[in-house]
């Protein structure tokens, strides 16, 4: 009878943490975002490296299918896809995201240089389709307008 008490309470343990977990999914957030490297491929495209701040209170998650829009006082300066991106479950880390950016038709590679070169983003925004896997159930989260100049901070 001890014996049973001793796995019932180490199972409700087990299930009151895993649930706590869950409760913490709406917190996880990218804190901020960084540029470590650029390498043109071409006069319209590049391939880049992104720091990625994640504070992840939760379980361990993947991202993967990232696609996502630039824009700059509402004309679209180009896109990017990048691969999958492993969160660890519990932390806040720096992740590195390699990816591949276009210019969008109408954007010139000086107009991008000169924004860049500033240093301030204000008017630009993105939109970014991320598909996260917890497991074995999968969802496609859609963030549309977000502050460029906020998440480059």
């Amino acid at each position: 009878m001890r014996r049973i008490k001793l796995i019932t309470a180490i199972v409700l343990c087990v299930f009151a943490t895993g649930c706590r977990a869950l409760r913490n999914v709406d917190k996880i957030a990218v804190t901020s975002v960084g540029v470590q490297s650029v390498n043109p491929t071409s006069s319209r495209s590049a391939e880049a490296t992104l720091l990625l701040e994640i504070d992840n209170p939760s379980l361990s998650f993947t991202a993967s299918d990232i696609n996502g829009t630039v824009k700059y006082k509402g004309k679209q300066m180009g896109s990017f896809t990048a691969g999958t991106l492993p969160v660890i479950g519990r932390t806040r880390q720096v992740y590195e995201l390699p990816c591949t950016a276009r210019l969008s038709e109408g954007a010139s590679l000086l107009e991008v240089m000169r924004i860049m070169s500033k240093g301030d983003y204000e008017g630009a925004t993105v939109d970014v389709d991320v598909h996260v896997n917890l497991g074995k159930l999968g969802k496609t989260l859609k963030f549309r307008d977000l502050d460029l100049n906020e998440l480059m901070k």
